[in-house]
């Protein structure tokens, strides 16, 4: 009939028949990947020259535990003498006396640029070329003096070798994230009444943390197996532990499995923090940009309140 709308179409409001893509190869490849992981598996479990039951005897021996325990407490503190001298050598690196620059930049050049290796090596026998420290007046009496081997021990050694070639890692990583924070926002914080310092210690620094966090963690996993290195000087890592074992009773395929499962647990832990780590930083940082703006709006919004005032003076 003439003015009735005409009836719409039922097919109009069916919806469209999605047709799902086909990945033959994707499937293809994940067979492959099984077949390989149960081939390698099976080898892995039934070739007797692993020692699979040595492996399960050392597993948990006081000695391998023992020597666990001195490779994490060496991490942690290699770690913490490598952060904290590494946030030093970056304030230093971004400062403007051309002194601090460039003693920073040769610190980082000499520890990047030799072995680590090597640089443990130094460590352990710097009694051969300083036999005896002292201190003392120039040209007068000596105040101090101890046998080098008394005070650089094996453990001192590892510590250093380890914690200061970390620091010049740890400097660029801190530079770059202290870099990745606009200049507006350390320029907003003086406009507050902050202190260089304390600007970059309450404004700069936690907005940098998500750009610092992520390496730094990927360093602490790093640090963990770097410390396998300091067998070299005779300290009772995990690595040095199991030789110790494997040199008495000649299983070292079994003991060296022993230590690499060990390596293979604290290291998935060690990610898994770092994944929490790395999410707690991102919001906190967001949460802290967004207090900074509120700052910074509120501070504009009081100088325009003054400035209206002025005018209406004048």
């Amino acid at each position: 009939m003439p003015g009735q709308a005409e009836p719409v179409s039922v097919r109009q409001h069916e919806p469209e028949r999605v047709i799902k893509l086909k990945r033959p190869g994707r499937w293809a490849s994940y067979v492959l990947i099984l077949i390989f992981a149960a081939l390698a598996i099976q080898s892995v479990a039934t070739n007797p020259n692993f020692g699979w039951p040595v492996v399960g005897e050392y597993f948990m021996s006081p000695r391998v535990l023992d020597g666990l325990l001195n490779t994490l407490q060496l991490t942690v503190i290699a770690m913490v003498l490598g952060v904290v001298l590494g946030v030093v050598l970056a304030v230093m690196r971004l400062s403007s006396n051309p002194a601090l620059q460039g003693a920073a930049g040769l610190y980082i050049w000499f520890f990047r640029g030799t072995p680590i290796f090597v640089q443990l090596l130094f460590w352990g026998y710097i009694s051969a070329l300083y036999p005896l420290l002292s201190l003392g007046v120039p040209g007068g009496p000596t105040l101090f003096a101890m046998d080098t081997n008394s005070l650089i021990t094996p453990v001192i050694a590892a510590i250093l070798g380890l914690g200061l070639n970390e620091a010049a890692y740890m400097a660029e990583i801190v530079r770059a994230g202290i870099v990745s924070v606009g200049k507006g926002q350390a320029e907003a914080a003086h406009a507050l009444g902050m202190s260089n310092m304390r600007a970059l210690r309450r404004i700069v620094l936690p907005q940098a943390m998500s750009v610092i966090v992520p390496p730094t963690a990927n360093n602490a996993i790093s640090m963990l197996k770097t410390t396998s290195l300091v067998s070299v000087l005779s300290f009772p890592e995990l690595l040095y532990a199991t030789q110790l074992i494997y040199a008495e009773n000649f299983q070292t395929i079994p003991l060296l499995i022993t230590a690499s499962i060990w390596y293979l647990i604290v290291t998935s832990v060690m990610t898994v923090g770092q994944y929490y780590t790395e999410r707690h930083y991102g919001r906190s940082t967001r949460d802290q940009s967004k207090g900074m703006l509120r700052r910074i709006l509120e501070l504009q919004k009081r100088r325009g309140t003054n400035d209206a005032a002025a005018g209406r003076r004048i």
